[in-house]
Parts: structure tokens; C-alpha cells; sequence
């Protein structure tokens, strides 16, 4: 198994089910593409945890993970329709079968940040972070109570996403890390220095190349609302400014061993971008496979 993942990310399948498509017809151009695995969509967007099971087995692909947000900013407990959600996403990766599947825990920021996501202000202070590392540790207990491995994505648009946060976050934790290479880059991060950095604790590998311009311009322009340019932050593998090949060469030296899972964040697919979607697909698999 060559262990490289796809993401519905790539296929515009964020926190919505509106894509063009039937979501086995995902999985079915994965397969296709070569892809083994894939990570999951929103909360049963492939059905009950036993019909996800189903479908990515009838198409040879492995559950690889989930993302799982987190209020970690909130000054009040987790939401009741938060919580379902969580559980809900950890009942598919537990029914995957996968031993090593993960939550990809992650920061869901505040209303604040979503009409700053240049975070012009807004950092924790220490109580905050205390709060933050407690929720990680008690998010980091029900994952592991479904038999699921927990880690961290820090993620561009939230309070852990430069490096002095990712820093402080594995300081105040033990949890491992999801290393997601575009996101890295966006907060300063560079890759490979943070493969080095916290090789031990790498346990999960998101490979995705962005371009710095379509941030910057954003921002020059005064243009918050994410979804109207997210879409066009990621490139196709190789493409972008990222310092992908030294990245890869870290996790090599380190003996990384997990899964590679390729994101290019895209708005939804239509039927006039679908064949466009698969072949940027298909070279993000050919890339990554010729340099991991």
C-alpha cells in the first residue's frame, strides 16, 4: 500500500454536503486516481459509521481520519449540537476498522477571527491557554475512549496557527501532531524545520501547496469572508510556494511511517470543473509518489 490519501477537501466538500456528485462517486474517482484512503467529509456525509465502512471497503480505500473542530476560544462548555457532531465523526472512524485511523483535532476559532482571519489582534493570554489545553486533553480522552488516535492540525484562521503557538501548544500538551504543510507555511511555520522539530510527535502528515499572493491580496483588498477566496489558496502539488521536497526529505530522514494525505481545498465541483478536479488529482498522486 503506498499510504498517500486523498481528502473530499480537494473535491470542494467542506462543511456542507452541495457538490455536484454522489458522495461513492468520490470515492469512486479516489480509487480511480490510485489514491488507498481517504480522510471523511462532514459528519454522514457518506451515511451511518456502517455504511462509510462499507463504501470505502467496497472501493479499496482505507478510513485514514477526520477533522474534528474544537472551541477552544469559547468561554463556555462544548455545545450539546457540538458535541453530537464530535461523537458522530468518532463512531465513523471507530466503525472504519482502521487501527491506526485518526481525529484531526483542530482550532474552530471565534466570530472574532472570522472577520479577522489575518489576525491583526487577537492572541491568547495564559488563562486561555490553560482553557485551550484543558479542552485539547479532555477532547484528546474521548477520542481515544472510541479506540481513535488523537492529533492536532494548528490551521490557518485560528488562535494556533503561527509557530510561537504551535510551540506553546506542544509545551502545554502531549498530544501528536498533524503537520499540514500549507497551512504551516501560511503562519510561518516552515515545514521541514517543524518535521525536525517535532519529529517524535509527527503522526499524521497533510501534504498540501498553497500561494502566498491570493492570501496577501485579500488582505490588501479587506476581503474577510474566507469562503470567497479560500478556494483558490491551493495549488496542485508543485505549483505553489511552498518548500515541498525539503519537507518530504524530513520525514524521510525521521523514518516517518503514516499516512500522506494530499489536500488542495477547492470550491465544489460543478460538471464544468469535475474533469479539471481529477486530473489535478491524478498529479497530485504522480507528484507525491515520485518524491516521498
Amino acid at each position: 500500500m503506498n499510504k498517500i490519501a486523498s481528502a473530499p477537501c480537494s473535491y470542494g466538500v467542506h462543511s456542507g454536503h452541495g457538490i455536484g456528485m454522489k458522495p461513492v462517486e468520490l470515492l469512486e474517482a479516489m480509487a480511480a486516481a490510485g489514491y488507498t484512503g481517504s480522510e471523511l467529509g462532514p459528519p454522514g456525509f457518506f451515511g451511518s459509521p456502517e455504511e462509510t465502512a462499507r463504501a470505502f471497503a467496497d472501493n479499496g480505500l482505507a478510513v485514514v481520519g477526520a477533522y474534528v473542530p474544537l472551541k477552544l476560544s469559547a468561554p463556555h462548555e462544548v455545545p450539546d449540537a457540538d458535541l453530537a457532531a464530535m461523537r458522530h465523526t468518532l463512531e465513523e472512524l471507530a466503525a472504519s476498522g482502521n487501527p491506526d485511523v485518526v481525529a484531526v483535532l483542530a482550532d474552530d476559532g471565534d466570530e472574532a477571527l472570522r472577520a479577522d482571519p489575518w489576525r491583526s489582534g487577537g492572541r491568547w493570554d495564559a488563562a486561555a491557554w490553560r482553557r485551550a489545553a484543558d479542552r485539547v486533553a479532555a477532547a484528546c480522552e474521548l477520542v481515544t475512549s472510541y479506540g481513535v488516535r488523537p492529533v492536532f492540525h494548528p490551521h490557518y484562521a485560528t488562535y494556533v496557527e503561527r509557530a510561537d503557538e504551535i510551540d506553546t501548544l506542544m509545551e502545554l500538551t502531549d498530544v501528536a501532531l498533524c503537520l499540514d504543510s500549507g497551512h504551516f507555511a501560511l503562519g510561518g511555520a516552515e515545514p521541514a524545520a517543524y518535521a525536525r522539530k517535532y519529529a517524535d510527535r509527527v503522526h499524521h502528515v497533510h501534504v498540501k501547496d498553497v500561494r502566498h499572493a491570493v492570501v496577501a491580496d485579500a488582505e490588501a483588498r479587506g476581503e474577510a469572508r474566507l469562503d470567497a477566496w479560500w478556494g483558490e489558496v491551493a495549488s496542485p502539488l508543485g505549483r505553489g510556494d511552498v518548500a515541498l521536497e525539503p519537507f518530504l526529505a524530513q520525514l524521510r530522514a525521521d523514518g516517518y511511517a503514516g499516512w500522506y494525505v494530499i489536500e488542495q481545498d477547492s470550491p465544489p465541483v460543478t460538471p464544468d470543473t469535475w474533469a479539471a478536479t481529477l486530473a489535478d488529482q491524478r498529479h497530485n498522486l504522480t507528484w507525491l509518489a515520485e518524491r516521498r
